[in-house]
């Protein structure tokens, strides 16, 4: 997600509580917004893969992504 696109999706935001959007803004606000979460969600992830938990009886392990 690049930072062009937050401002985006920031100005999209603002314009629909001053003034509202048009149809065709809604859908770009919203495919932004989709973006934007998804690649939260990849970054979220990947710092979560690293995560090693320090058990009581002195063992390791991984945190596991649940099904």
């Amino acid at each position: 997600m690049t930072q062009a696109k937050i401002e985006r999706i920031n100005a999209l935001a603002k314009k629909q509580r001053t003034e509202g959007l048009s149809e065709a803004e809604r859908l770009e606000q919203k495919k932004l917004r989709q973006e934007y979460i998804a690649a939260y969600r990849m970054s979220l992830e990947a710092q979560l893969e690293q995560i090693t938990i320090l058990e009581p009886d002195g063992t390791k392990r991984k945190v596991k992504k649940r099904k």
